[in-house]
Formats: C-alpha cells, structure tokens, sequence
C-alpha cells in the first residue's frame, strides 16, 4: 500500500471508505462557532476488478474557498501528488484519484459546503444542513464560506493548543488582490460577524467583538500594516458607531495618537454605553501614565457590562496599576465566569494507518520522536494545576499571580484576610450570632468602618455603635489575620515541617518576589543541607524548611449555595465580603505554583554554594520555564528554557518561548538561529504558510528596527543550506510583497 499514498501530503487512511465523511455529518451540529479546519476525502483505486479501493483524509486551511472551482483544483493537485510507481523492470499495481470530497464549514450559515469532483468527470457541489439534508449553494453562502475560510486559517495559524494529525496549513493570503477580495467580504459580511462566535473571555459576542474582528486585527496588526483596518472601518463606522472603538485603536496602531483621540470624543457623545470604546480610551491613558482618568472608564465600563469577565479584568488591572491592591481583589472577586469552549474539532476516528511523509532537509536538523528519559518529570511538577486553567479562569490567575509579583505572598494573604471572611471568623461569628442579637447596640459611641462598594472601591465611613459592637470589630478583625496564619492545630494547614519566624508581625519572613531573601535562607542552612539528596528530585532539601516559609492559605467564608442564603442572616461584617469558591481554589493553585518555585530556587542557589551543577530532565526545565513565566519572573524562565535546550528532547515549546524572548530584546543573531529550528519544527508539522505566523511576526518586529535588508544579509552570513536559506527567506517575502514596515531598507 505504500505506493498508494502522497509523497508529501500528510494522510490518514480509512478502515471503512467514506467513514470520514459519515462521522463529519454526523458532528456538524457541535460545530459552535467557526468549525474546524477542512476536511479533504479521496478514494484511491487501481482500476483492477478484485483490488479494494483504499480511502484516506487530511485536513487544510488556506486553501481559496470562493467557488466550487477553487476547491476542486485543490483536489486535483492532489493527483500529481501520489508516490512514482516503483517497479523496475515492469509496472507494477498504479493507484490513481478515483474520486475526492472537499468539506468546508461555513460558520454564518451553520451548513458545510462540499464539492464532490469525478477523476475524469465532472464537479458538483451542494451544501449540508445540520439534519444532513442536501442543498443547492448560493452566491451568499459561497462568500460566506469563502470568508469562514480565511478566518479559520489567520487565527488557527499559530495557535499552540490547537493540533490535529494530518492537518496542512497553506498560505491564505499570497498577493495584494486576494487581501482586497478579504477586505470586500469582511465589509460586505460585517454585521453578521456576531454569528461565528467569540473568544472564550467574551459571554456575548457583538459587532466589535467576536472572530471576524479579532482575525482582522491579527492579520493587518502582526504586520503594522494597521491603515488597511483603518481604511475598512472608515467605511463601516457610519452604518455602526460602535465599530469607532476598532478605528481608534488601528489609529493608535499606526501612531496616529491625536486623530484617534478626536474619532474616541466623538463617539463617545453617539454610543457613551459602548465598553469596548471604553476600553480603548482606558488602553490610551495607561500607556500615558495616566491611572486615574483610566479608573473612572474603566468603573464606567463595568457599569455598561456588568455581566462581561473582560470590563471586571480592566478595572483589577488598573487597581493593581494604581497599588489599590485591597479594591483590586475585591474586583477580582466579582469577575464573572464562563464556562470555557475550545475551539472546534474532527471526532477522531481509528484509523487504518497514518502517513506522515518527510518535509525536506529543514526537518533533519530535529532530534528524534521516540521517547527518551528527558521526556520525564518529577510527578510534583507534573501534577502543577495551573496548567489546565483556560478562558476566564487562565486570566483570573494571570491577575492574580500579577498582584503577588507585585506585593509579595504574605502581603497578599495579609489583603485577602482583609477584605475576606475568612473560615475562622464564619465559625465565630456563627458561635457568637444568638449573643449579638440579644445585645442591641447601644447609639452612643461611633465608630469608623470600611465600606466596600460594588465596584470594589473601598472607604472609610462613620458608623454608630456601643463599646460592645466596637469591640467585636476589632476581635473580627485579628481574627482575619489569625484565620491566615495562625500556628495553632485546631486552625493551622500549614506542614508540619515548616517553621515560620515570626520577627515581623508574626508574618513570615521570607517573600518570593525577592530573590536576595531566599539567597541569605538558603546560605543560612547550606551546611545542614550537605547530606540531602535534591539533585533530579522535587523534594524539599533541608533547606526548605526556612526557605518553605511560605504559608498555606487557608480556606476563606467560601460564598456558595449553602452558605449564601444563611450568612443573610449570620454575618454582621459590614466591610467584609464572601470569597468567590473559584477565587479561593486559585489561590491555593496560586500556593502550588509558589512552593514548588521556591523549591527549586532554594535548590538553584544551594547548588551555586556548592559549585555543583544542577541537572533536571529536559521536560522539568520546560515546566520550571513555563512556572516562571506564570509567575512573572522572566529572566529566570528564559534561563529554564535555555537549559531545557541543552537536553535531546522533541519539543517545540521552548524554541517558540525564546523566539519572543530574543525578539522582543531585538537580538538578531539569535533570534534568526531559534527560527531555524521553529520553522523546522513547523514544516515537520506541515505548516507551510509564511504569514500569518510566529516567525513572520518576530521577523516584522525586528524590520521596524533594524530593517529587513539587515535581517536577510545575517541569513546569508550564516552560511545555511539552500533549501533552508530559502525557507526563511519566505518569512520576508511576504514584507516585500505587501510592504510591511522596513521592507525597503
């Protein structure tokens, strides 16, 4: 059968022919939003009577979808594309394309749109329901379909969590005609763009916020080339005001500061409930410093959509902004949210067997598939939670793990309690509730309380009260503080093991965002340490007793359907607020994170105290590189992924990690040699389109700089060998043909 299949087209060959078109009919009714990629079906067959034809499938994106002519040339390339006849001194069984089925999903419509193409014959196309009923396809579902395409190839083109076996990526934009034609559909179709759907963060997709928009903004936004977006939504913002939010920011895009100030004012007076206008104004003044103004938007943001995650994360960005860490965690707090749906996929199906052909010399610089030792981890670092955390929950943490990088675990803990009830005082003030009720308070004495508003601001407001009430206040809020760090049995979730000094406030000493405080722990207990084995293991050395000062979270008054309807009843905290059972499970995400980071460090400069050096697999420093990119500590992460480099491992994470990195600090040199291996890697995958993709947006950013002439001298100089010299000169082509910023210099 090895003559039967493609030479360098990635295939999946069926058990029974046309399984892979009975299961995609079957699935088109879960497709939520822009569908998966497309599905091509061929059948293969030697022509022999008593030869079984064999059928086999891939999936592409990029490929033009605008007609049923388009689509039916893909699929007669497809016939050059099969493996030469091997016999030598006769021809040997010939397998040819009988016949082939190209699927693609419109995402307006919600049909998929197939064309069915005879080898030799003729070409008929039809469209799909979700019910599987045939009909005929019109002018309006082509463009549809031919625009669902183009989506699906911008924003799966790079996309790390979206992977597919058999799955070629082909460029979808290759000439200036075809940007105009996706231009033309994006106007022509722009007020449907609701109906394929939104990012997970976003509950309601509107006109200004759902795929189309994204893909728009990733396509002319990864080039700089923003005056293309600026041109379609000058054309679209007198049929709806609110598209002025996307025209100010391709405006600010293209450093056009004062014009998007001007087209923001005067939207404001047409649509002042529009969030997303809001959003770009708060964007403006925090890149000019100005906190303030921004906070007032972004309070009024929420106040026009109050059910929406993304106008709740602003505000906690702009609290944490200003050092209102307390507000900050309180609007964290009342974050909505939403459950998260991925993007759309194939059922997999078993398969009979799956060809993979190689993709050229590029390839031959990777290392090896089969698994190796560098491909275990510690099972601590394994079982790390965060890693699983998708949509709103991802982007909560990334606020939370922001607001310890930036106050430290133990003034967090000291915050949450603040504004938290926590467990200890639920306990005590369900044990004390039959005392306050028979004590009425008394109207002589006053005293001054914190008031939490809705928005999570918070202030100090006069309050009278007798000495009893006065009294209480403060018990309820030592106990707050106790309810985190208390070091009794009956209250304590910390380990056993881990001695806390209490030399300030009772608090321990040790802070993670402080690397010289965990130097001095570690260099303390350096010879008491001399005996423990740490080295390939995730346990704590005997170190780690100081260095682990960091304290479990207890648990905080978790607010859920129990307890909800009777702390009406129970609870007497005026400035106290119920902890969200999400918020408090990240937090005690958030502690793993920071134990096991605080455990290696500790293990890193025990290490350099002893001048041994320290080895981990090349899985574990992938994960410790990923730890610390969570956690904010950047220089420590690119160090992890460097390390992770030296190990013989198949991964394509930290080469794409570091491609940023060396970007972002403008480092040519090596930025040009981790693309070699990210393109390697991409073309091993089959993904064969220049734009839009990493490399080409890393490339464009060091253009702006430096120019691309630049760029493609240091190629030359490197000496690569022409295929591969070729390969990356792609990733500028497309800078020459659309005339990206530095193209000419």
């Amino acid at each position: 059968m090895a003559d039967a299949a493609f030479k360098d087209v990635p295939e999946i060959f069926e058990v029974e022919l046309g399984e892979s078109l009975t299961a995609r009919t079957e699935c088109l009714s879960t497709f939520r939003e822009l569908g998966p990629p497309d599905l091509v079906h061929v059948v293969k067959s030697t022509g022999r009577s008593g030869q079984r034809d064999i059928g086999s499938y891939h999936y592409v994106s990029g490929v033009d979808a605008s007609s049923s002519a388009s689509l039916a040339a893909y699929i007669n390339s497809l016939t050059y594309a099969l493996e030469d006849d091997s016999g030598w001194f006769s021809k040997g069984t010939g397998w040819k394309v009988r016949n082939g089925c190209y699927c693609c999903f419109n995402a307006f419509s919600r049909v998929d749109v197939r064309v069915d193409v005879k080898i030799p014959g003729g070409v008929n196309a039809y469209v799909i329901d979700l019910r599987g009923e045939r009909h005929e396809a019109s002018p309006e579902i082509w463009l549809e379909t031919y625009l669902s395409a183009l989506l699906r190839a911008i924003l799966y083109s790079d996309d790390p969590n979206y992977w597919l076996d058999a799955y070629r990526k082909l460029d979808p934009i290759t000439a200036p005609e075809g940007e105009l034609r996706f231009l033309k559909a994006a106007e022509a179709l722009f007020m449907k763009g609701w109906q394929v759907g939104s990012d997970p963060e976003i509950q309601v997709a509107t006109v200004v916020s759902n795929h189309l928009t994204n893909a728009i903004m990733k396509y002319f936004g990864d080039s700089g080339r923003y005056q293309h977006a600026a041109n379609l939504f000058e054309k679209l913002v007198g049929r709806e005001p609110e598209v002025s939010s996307l025209l100010a920011k391709s405006y600010i895009g293209m450093n056009e500061e004062v014009k998007a100030v001007q087209i923001m004012a005067a939207a404001m007076k047409q649509t002042p409930q529009s969030y997303t206008l809001l959003h770009v104004q708060c964007d403006f003044l925090r890149s000019k410093g100005n906190f303030e103004w921004a906070l007032k938007l972004a309070r009024q943001a929420v106040n026009c959509a109050p059910s929406e995650f993304v106008t709740w994360e602003k505000l906690t960005d702009i609290y944490i902004d200003l050092g209102e860490y307390e507000s900050a965690l309180l609007t964290l707090n009342s974050c909505p949210m939403f459950t998260y749906n991925g993007r759309d996929a194939h059922r997999n199906l078993p398969a009979s067997r799956i060809h993979l052909p190689p993709k050229g010399p590029i390839v031959d610089i990777l290392p090896e598939r089969t698994k190796t030792e560098e491909d275990e981890a510690d099972p601590a670092l394994v079982r790390l939670p965060a890693p699983g955390l998708r949509g709103t929950w991802a982007r909560a943490y990334a606020l939370l793990t922001r607001l310890v990088s930036k106050i430290g675990w133990d003034e967090l803990l000291k915050t949450r309690s603040a504004v938290f009830v926590m467990e200890e005082e639920y306990r005590m003030q369900k044990q004390h509730s039959d005392i306050r009720v028979a004590s009425p308070s008394s109207p002589n004495g006053t005293t001054s309380e914190t008031v939490i508003h809705e928005d999570g601001s918070v202030s100090k407001s006069a309050s009278k009260g007798d000495t009893l009430g006065e009294s209480s206040t403060l018990a309820d809020d030592n106990a707050s503080t106790r309810g985190v760090r208390s070091t009794t049995p009956a209250h304590s979730n910390r380990n056993s093991e881990v001695e806390v000094d209490n030399s300030t406030n009772g608090l321990p000493t040790i802070r993670i965002s402080t690397e010289s405080n965990r130097e001095r722990a570690v260099k303390s207990q350096v010879e008491d340490d001399e005996k423990a084995e740490v080295n390939g293991k995730l346990e704590e050395p005997a170190g780690a007793a100081a260095i682990d000062g960091l304290e479990k979270p207890v648990q905080a008054g978790v607010q859920d359907a129990e307890t909800s309807q009777s702390s009406q009843e129970a609870f007497s905290f005026s400035n106290k607020r119920l902890c969200e059972r999400w918020l408090d499970n990240l937090f005690m995400v958030l502690y793993e994170d920071l134990r096991v980071w605080t455990i290696f460090r500790a293990e890193v400069a025990h290490f350099k105290t002893q001048h041994v050096a320290y080895r981990k697999t090349g899985m574990e420093w992938e994960i410790l590189g990923d730890l610390g990119i969570r956690l904010q500590h950047k220089e420590e992460a690119k160090e992890a992924y460097q390390r992770c480099l030296d190990s013989n491992r198949y991964s394509l994470k930290p080469w794409m990690k570091l491609l940023d990195v060396y970007a972002e600090e403008g480092d040519i040199q090596r930025t040009l040699q981790v693309a070699i291996r990210v393109a390697a890697y991409s073309f091993s995958e089959y993904a064969e389109q220049a734009y839009p993709s990493q490399i080409a947006r890393c490339f464009f950013k060091l253009g702006q700089i430096h120019g691309h002439q630049k760029i493609s001298y240091t190629l030359l100089s490197m000496g690569l060998p022409e295929p591969v010299a070729k390969i990356m000169e792609n990733y500028l082509m497309y800078g020459r043909v659309f005339k990206v910023e530095g193209w000419d210099f």
